[in-house]
C-alpha cells in the first residue's frame, strides 16, 4: 500500500531537520540556562558548526555576547571600583572623571595616558595625576591610567594591550559606553604611547591625538582608519621631537593623498611653544569627538609593530606566524575582496551581515586572479570564537574564509 508523505518547507528548511533555526536558539538557550560549571565545552554541542540563518545567527550572537558582558563584570567589577586593573605581578591603577550626559547611543571614552618615562616612580606619579586635570571633554568618561612601569617605553610594552582592552570591556559594561566612541591620546611619554598604540590597536579607536611625543620607529599605515592628529611645540628639540613630528605629518600627507578616502589628519607644529604648549593642545579633543570607529572599514592596511597583534579589524592570522614588519593589504567592494599584499601564509577574512551580504556569493581575488567564489556559512562556532578573543559587540563575526598561500581558499 502506498504512503502519501508531505514534506512541509518553511523559510527554506526542512521542519524534519533537527537543527531547524528554532531548534539551534532553543539548544544554545537551554546550554545558557545551567550553571556554568555544569555546561558541556560550547564546542560539544551538535549546532556547534552547523549553518545559521541571518535571524538566529544575530540572535545566537546576542545570547553569548549577554553572558559575556556578564562575566566582563564578574571579573573586573571589583577592579573598577578600586580603580585598579591588574594582571598577575602588574597593575595599572586608574582615575576617571565624568563629564556631561549620556547620550542615547552610549558614553564616549577617553584615554589619556601621562608624561614621565624611566624615572623615580613618584614622578611617574605625579604626572598621572596631572594628566587628570589636563583634558576635559564635553561628554564622556575621562580616564587617566597610570603605566604599569616605570621605564622609557612604559606606554607601549608587551602586555599594555591586554589592560587596555580591560579598560575599554570594562567601561563598556560599567559605564556604558560606546564601543565606537573610544579615542585615545597622551603628553610626551604619553606621546610617545600614542605614536605606537594608535597604529598596534587601530581598531579599537575613533580617533587618536599624539602630544609632545617622539615617535620612535613606529609606522602610521595602519592608521588608514583612525582621525589622526599631531601635536609639538616648535622648540620642543629634545630628542628631535620637533623635526620628527614635523617629518611624521608629512608622511601622513603622502599616505593621504595616496588614498584620499583614508589618512585624515592634521598636524600642528606650535609656533613659539616648546615641550609645553600652554594647553593649546586642547583643541584636539572636539576634534576626536566628531569621529566614530567604523569596524567594517572597505580597506584595510595592517602592519605588525613590535608586539604582534592577531587580528585588524576583518582580518586575522595565526600569531605564531605573525612577525614584526608582516603586512596584509586587503579592499573590499560589495561582496568582492581583492588582495593587495599578504605577507602571510594564511591570512583569514572575517565576515558578518553588516559587512557584506552573507546571502549571496563571495568573490576573492589575489593578483588578478580569482581565488575563491561562493557562498559561507554563518555558525556559532564563529560566533563565539570572535566573542571570546574580541568581547567586542561591533567584531564579532559569524563566518570566515582562510586564504592559503594566497592560492587557494579554506
Amino acid at each position: 500500500m502506498m504512503k502519501t508523505v508531505y514534506i512541509l518547507l518553511l523559510g527554506g528548511v526542512f521542519l524534519g531537520n533537527p537543527f531547524t533555526a528554532f531548534s539551534q536558539v532553543k539548544a544554545l538557550k537551554t546550554w545558557l540556562g545551567k550553571e556554568a560549571d555544569a555546561r558541556k565545552p560550547l564546542d560539544k554541542l551538535a549546532i556547534y558548526e552547523k549553518a545559521l540563518t541571518r535571524e538566529n545567527a544575530k540572535e545566537m550572537a546576542d545570547l553569548l555576547f549577554e553572558e559575556k558582558l556578564k562575566e566582563i563584570k564578574a571579573t573586573y567589577k571589583r577592579m573598577w571600583g578600586l580603580k585598579c586593573f591588574k594582571r598577575e605581578a602588574l597593575q595599572m591603577p586608574f582615575d576617571y572623571k565624568l563629564f556631561g550626559e549620556k547620550p542615547e547611543d552610549g558614553r564616549s571614552l577617553y584615554i589619556s595616558m601621562h608624561g614621565g618615562g624611566n624615572a623615580p616612580e613618584a614622578l611617574n606619579t605625579q604626572q598621572w595625576k596631572n594628566q587628570i586635570q589636563l583634558y576635559q571633554p564635553e561628554e564622556g568618561v575621562y580616564v587617566a591610567p597610570r603605566a604599569p612601569w616605570d621605564d622609557w617605553n612604559m606606554w607601549f610594552k608587551p602586555g599594555l594591550d591586554e589592560f587596555f582592552d580591560a579598560l575599554i570591556q570594562t567601561a563598556v559594561v560599567m559605564m556604558d559606553v560606546n564601543p565606537d566612541k573610544v579615542y585615545l591620546l597622551g603628553y610626551s611619554a604619553g606621546g610617545d604611547g600614542v605614536w605606537r598604540m594608535a597604529p598596534r590597536m587601530a581598531d579599537r579607536w575613533a580617533a587618536a591625538s599624539m602630544m609632545a611625543g617622539h615617535p620612535g620607529e613606529a609606522s602610521q599605515v595602519n592608521l588608514r582608519n583612525v582621525p589622526f592628529m599631531i601635536w609639538m611645540g616648535e622648540n620642543d628639540a629634545a630628542y628631535d621631537r620637533n623635526k620628527l613630528a614635523a617629518v611624521k605629518g608629512l608622511v601622513m600627507d603622502s599616505l593621504h593623498a595616496a588614498d584620499p578616502d583614508g589618512y585624515i589628519h592634521e598636524t600642528h607644529i606650535v609656533k613659539g611653544k616648546g615641550h609645553w604648549m600652554d594647553q593649546e593642545d586642547r583643541v584636539a579633543i572636539p576634534w576626536m569627538a566628531k569621529f566614530r570607529r567604523n569596524p567594517y572599514p572597505t580597506k584595510v592596511v595592517w602592519r605588525q609593530e613590535e608586539v604582534v597583534m592577531p587580528s585588524l579589524y576583518w582580518l586575522s592570522v595565526d600569531p605564531k606566524e605573525a612577525k614584526h614588519g608582516m603586512v596584509a593589504i586587503v579592499e573590499k567592494e560589495g561582496n568582492t575582496f581583492t588582495i593587495l599584499k599578504n605577507d602571510y601564509k594564511r591570512l583569514t577574512i572575517r565576515l558578518n551581515d553588516e559587512l557584506i551580504d552573507l546571502e549571496q556569493p563571495v568573490k576573492i581575488f589575489y593578483n588578478g586572479n580569482q581565488i575563491f567564489n561562493g557562498k559561507v556559512k554563518r555558525t556559532l562556532k564563529n560566533i563565539a570564537r570572535s566573542i571570546d578573543e574580541r568581547a567586542d559587540k561591533r567584531m564579532i563575526f559569524s563566518a570566515e574564509l582562510t586564504v592559503v598561500d594566497n592560492e587557494k581558499v579554506e
